[in-house]
């Protein structure tokens, strides 16, 4: 994972100031026991449990007190569990904001031509109606979600792969047994792997449970880190598609006692900030401090003479 942060870069500064070094951590030189409290793991989820009692282990594993993860997957599905840890939670939900993408195995219970499949999938790309199926734990009532992508990546005799690039909260299963029931053939998922969440998409970071054992043994016993830390990312990398602003380190302490954030506080701001836009709210090194709403576009933030420019919506 790349140790940059992409959304404190090409900021415009409206003030200029130093931090202090003494105070705070550039999010990847975190000490340890500190990204175990402000830290993510991207979890290759396996199969045969369930997302909470994965979240236990992981919570066991690193002896933890709260741990929480973003997007339930049924027992039998596998793939990327982001899973955030103690403080770390308050992030989480922020995930459901972008898109998921899955590798799906189906079995089609007649036999279809590729090209009248590929013609069905294309019907159920974009807006789609869709109601939770009867095991699930919202309320049963239709919805619209979107399907950005589906591609047919490979189909033998009644088996079909696909790769559905969807809206968070898209049932799989759902989605499969409708393409069925247009195909007059009925169809059934038999394997399911989740290969996106947001902005991680690279498997090669994902994380297993037994690494994450060794890892953690190696740091008690061994007083080795290099590992662990390898397997935890600063919570700001969950962030990378939120727009930002950073704060004077002045500001810091105030803001997360619940005052709002007005102009003397601000160092610097996105060019294409809008009104009503959720921004992470960032020291200078590039610690998060909390999510905020802006209350005026970029063009108005100097000329008005309102004091509040953004409006808090949770501290870390």
């Amino acid at each position: 994972m790349d140790q940059n942060l992409p959304q404190l870069e090409n900021l415009i500064n409206i003030d200029e100031s130093t931090t202090n070094e003494s105070y705070g951590y550039y999010p990847f030189k975190r000490p340890i026991q500190d990204l175990l409290h402000y830290g993510l793991i991207l979890l290759d989820k396996p199969p045969g449990h369930t997302s909470h009692e994965i979240v236990s282990y992981v919570k066991k594993i690193l002896r933890l007190e709260k741990a929480g993860h973003s997007g339930t997957l049924d027992p039998g599905t596998t793939g990327l569990l982001p899973i955030g840890l103690e403080e770390g939670t308050k992030i989480v939900p922020v995930l459901l904001l972008g898109p998921k993408e899955y590798v799906a195995l189906a079995r089609i219970h007649n036999h279809i031509p590729p090209e009248k499949l590929a013609k069905i999938i294309e019907e159920f790309t974009g807006p789609i109606f869709q109601k939770p199926p009867q095991r699930s734990s919202v309320r049963r009532q239709t919805r619209i979600r979107t399907i950005y992508e589906m591609d047919l990546l490979d189909q033998f005799d009644r088996l079909v792969l696909l790769r559905v690039l969807c809206e968070s909260g898209t049932y799989i299963r759902k989605l499969i047994y409708d393409i069925g029931e247009v195909l007059e053939a009925g169809a059934s998922m038999i394997e399911l792997r989740r290969t996106k969440v947001w902005n991680f998409t690279d498997e090669k970071d994902f994380v297993r449970l037994h690494d994450l054992v060794d890892a953690f043994f190696l740091y008690k016993e061994k007083k080795e880190e290099d590992k662990l830390r390898k397997l935890i990312l600063p919570i700001e990398s969950a962030l990378t598609k939120i727009p930002a602003i950073t704060i004077r380190d002045t500001a810091v302490d105030a803001l997360c006692h619940g005052a709002q954030l007005a102009l003397p506080g601000v160092i610097s701001i996105p060019e294409n900030l809008q009104k009503d836009d959720l921004v992470g709210i960032y020291t200078q090194k590039g610690e998060i401090v909390g999510l905020g709403t802006s209350l005026l576009t970029f063009d108005d933030f100097l000329s008005k003479k309102k004091a509040c420019r953004f409006r808090s919506k949770e501290s870390l």
